[in-house]
């Protein structure tokens, strides 16, 4: 786990290095932080933290939606996790995680293993 924390940590503090975070993802994190922590620090992280963090918020529009949902389609991963990765590929962009479910996807997009 320390690794991870490393590398996440890593990425922040890179300055020649541009992290991108759909819309979908971000909504998910807050939903995740206000199930574990509470609303009040899910507000926390969305109002003080992110705006710190070297983190580009990217916005979603239909056509995003609908390659999301043929990847759903596709490789039946979780709907959120779609996005990720058509937020990924419209980049140009590896996608940086540890969630073992991106190996069903990772021979359409490029997938940076933590």
């Amino acid at each position: 786990m320390e690794g991870t924390f490393e590398k996440v940590k890593g990425l922040l503090a890179a300055e020649d290095t541009l992290l991108l975070m759909n819309e979908i993802n971000l909504g998910e994190t807050y939903y995740i932080l206000a199930k574990e922590r509470g609303i009040e620090k899910a507000e926390y992280f969305i109002n003080t933290i992110l705006p710190s963090l070297s983190i580009k918020s990217v916005s979603n529009n239909f056509q995003d939606v609908l390659q999301a949902a043929r990847i759903k389609a596709e490789y039946s991963i979780a709907y959120a996790d779609c996005f990720a990765a058509a937020t990924a590929i419209k980049a140009e962009a590896s996608l940086v995680t540890g969630d073992p479910e991106f190996k069903k996807v990772q021979k359409i997009v490029e997938i940076d293993w933590m």
